[in-house]
């Protein structure tokens, strides 16, 4: 099976797996999110000054997903360190 596949069996429910990952990997999906977050803004500004609503809302609505994504792997490095800090059983 391909890591792209994989991937795809992880997100298949819409939420990415948090089991497996270390610190490095969640902060890097943060970090992604985050970056995908930004570009839907942007995309959203270009929308809302051209005047079509709609495609800006949508492109806002994505950008909100991707920035909780971007909280919950953050969340999750979080646990991660207080658990091998020993702050957290």
């Amino acid at each position: 099976m391909t890591q792209a596949q994989t991937k795809g069996q992880e997100t298949a429910k819409g939420q990415e797996t948090t089991k497996e990952q270390t610190l490095q990997q969640h902060h890097e999906k943060a970090a992604e999110h985050h970056e995908q977050a930004a570009k839907h803004h942007k995309e959203a500004v270009k929308h809302y000054e051209s005047g079509d609503d709609k495609t800006a809302a949508h492109h806002s609505y994505v950008a909100h997903g991707h920035s909780e994504e971007a909280r919950e792997q953050e969340m999750e490095a979080s646990k991660k360190y207080a658990i091998t800090q020993g702050l957290k059983k």
